[in-house]
């Protein structure tokens, strides 16, 4: 088990930030996926916890199949998924992802939010406070982000918002912001596996940090869009966006309904709380690792199998590795979350 905890400044409230998360995560959603790929809302309804009060479920199923590589594709069901839970009891949510064919492989994401910078150090009280983790702050506008997620127009380095006029964020833009708000994620990546554990538990805590600075990014960059929308706007919003996207996808379950009667808290176990962590499908960028370079320690940015070898070869024969997918905001090997938090509904 790998554990870190990360600190995501927004020049928003904690209270605006409670739509903008929601109208991000659908419309990131809904942009990622396509024709058997992409995210699936099976579930999203309230739901009544005895410590946390009444907030929100959501069940979401994200299918990856074409991601994988050739050896994986042919012994893994054709419908393969990541399943997302998350419990909203906004301003604090839990998130958990699990694998439909890598039942020893989770992450666990434990979300509260606070109108402050970053500087509450013992904000978690959890049996989890005493165990060793590293505190990474991540920088929406500064820190670096993959080629492939750069959009000029959500480069928060320039952008400015016409409605709320926030923006340009400046170098050090955390120290003097206002409106500022954090959100802090406690993320536990597990991957009970001997031999691979630690390498991998190390490339997941990398994808889930790119999920979550794309995620916020976008919160931000689309301020505009709904910063005047109402709960009951968004959450209509959030409706439309979900039955277009489990179409746009391919598949048909029954309509979505979000329903007006809390559910018991008997009718759906789980952990006390949830955020939702952007999802995406966009297979990460493989850096491949030359033959002759000596194997690092630490965890790789590519994990390599060999292909199984084809009939008729002679034994002993090799094979040549195939990287497996860096996908897994969306996959079992890292979006949102988010993903996408990852990291919230």
């Amino acid at each position: 088990m790998l554990l870190k905890e990360y600190r995501i400044c927004m020049p928003l409230t904690v209270e605006e930030y409670r739509i903008g998360q929601l109208y991000m995560i659908s419309k990131h959603s809904h942009e990622q996926s396509d024709r058997g790929e992409g995210v699936e809302v099976v579930q999203n309804e309230p739901f009544e916890d005895p410590t946390h009060g009444q907030g929100q479920f959501t069940e979401k199923r994200v299918y990856l199949n074409s991601k994988l590589p050739s050896w994986a594709r042919a012994v893994v069901p054709k419908i393969f998924y990541v399943t997302e839970k998350a419990w909203n009891y906004y301003p604090y949510t839990i998130t958990e992802y699990t694998c439909s064919f890598l039942p020893k492989f989770s992450i666990h994401i434990e979300t509260k939010y606070e109108d402050n910078k970053g500087c509450n150090d013992n904000i978690f009280d959890t049996e989890l406070k005493e165990q060793e983790r590293e505190v990474c702050f991540i920088d929406i506008a500064y820190d670096e982000i993959p080629e492939r997620y750069y959009k000029e127009s959500e480069d928060l380095r320039y952008f400015k918002s016409d409605k709320t006029s926030r923006g340009i964020l400046q170098e050090g833009w955390r120290d003097t912001h206002d409106p500022i708000m954090c959100s802090y994620k406690l993320v536990t990546v597990k991957f009970e596996v001997w031999g691979l554990q630690t390498r991998v538990e190390q490339f997941v805590h990398k994808v889930v940090r790119d999920v979550l600075l794309l995620g916020h990014r976008q919160a931000f960059a689309w301020v505009d869009e709904w910063i005047d929308m109402t709960m009951d706007e968004v959450r209509e919003f959030e409706r439309a966006i979900q039955e277009a996207t489990n179409q746009k996808i391919g598949m048909f379950p029954p309509s979505i309904s979000i329903s007006e009667t809390p559910l018991s808290s008997c009718a759906l176990t789980g952990p006390a709380s949830a955020p939702s962590t952007p999802m995406c499908t966009d297979a990460p960028e493989s850096l491949s690792v030359p033959k002759d370079r000596p194997r690092k320690k630490s965890a790789p940015e590519t994990l390599t199998l060999p292909d199984p070898a084809p009939s008729g070869t002679p034994q002993g024969s090799s094979s040549s590795p195939v990287p497996l997918s860096n996908h897994v905001q969306s996959s079992i090997l890292p979006s949102n979350s988010d993903l996408a938090e990852t990291d919230e509904q």
